[in-house]
């Protein structure tokens, strides 16, 4: 029987989305707000770090098994191995870039970051739609269970416990109800009810923070 491998993504969509915002939130950020820089600034630095681990997950959990199960595909693996390369490449620029914004965020170090944003988001869009189109399917029909729950544990492993809840829901945001109840299915009952009780209402409370300058960032954009 494949395993259902959907669940991975609805994490994409978590991704595609906040790096799409990403640049915007940046630009849409007035240097003279402190509060605002550092909400935009922690907001990065977490999606940066998640999507770190998420494709060290793939890398270590992934790849290996599917290069050994399935050897048709070593083409489009050593792709995605060189797409994860070049994406990492810019998000350790990015980690450098962000607390130099954050403690001058002068029109210059904006523009620079959002660029670089802007660029993980291209690349981030066509690896995803590359991964889900040739090697979802493949690994549905070759990887057990167990091992693909592995994946997801390991995923949400490298959140630290205190965010875990809240990133739980960045991933369902954008979730249908049947998206939504197969995700949460696989994790504990306590989990389950602790995201809708904490970690909605926190998540909520924060991307209305974070998302607070688009508006200023599109009126911005529009008048150049």
């Amino acid at each position: 029987m494949a395993v259902n491998t959907h669940d991975m993504v609805v994490v994409h969509r978590a991704f595609r989305r906040e790096f799409g915002l990403l640049p915007r939130m940046v630009t849409g950020v007035f240097a003279d707000d402190g509060r605002r820089v550092r909400i935009v600034h922690d907001h990065a630095r977490e999606m940066v770090s998640a999507l770190h681990y998420h494709h060290q997950g793939e890398d270590e959990l992934l790849w290996p098994r599917l290069r050994e199960r399935a050897p048709s595909q070593a083409g489009p693996l050593r792709r995605m191995e060189i797409e994860h390369a070049q994406i990492s490449a810019l998000l350790d620029t990015v980690e450098r870039a962000l607390p130099v914004w954050a403690q001058a965020p002068t029109t210059s170090a904006t523009v620079e970051l959002a660029a670089l944003l802007e660029e993980i988001s291209s690349q981030l869009a066509v690896h995803l739609d590359d991964e889900e189109e040739q090697l979802l399917p493949v690994a549905a029909e070759q990887l057990s269970p167990p091992e693909w729950a592995e994946l997801g544990r390991r995923g949400l492993a490298s959140m630290p416990r205190s965010r875990s809840l809240v990133f739980l829901a960045h991933i369902l945001e954008e979730a249908s109800s049947d998206e939504a109840r197969a995700f949460l299915g696989h994790l504990p009952p306590p989990v389950r009810v602790l995201c809708r009780l904490v970690g909605k209402p926190r998540h909520r409370r924060e991307t209305a923070h974070q998302r607070a300058g688009i508006d200023v960032a599109m009126a911005n954009r529009g008048t150049r």
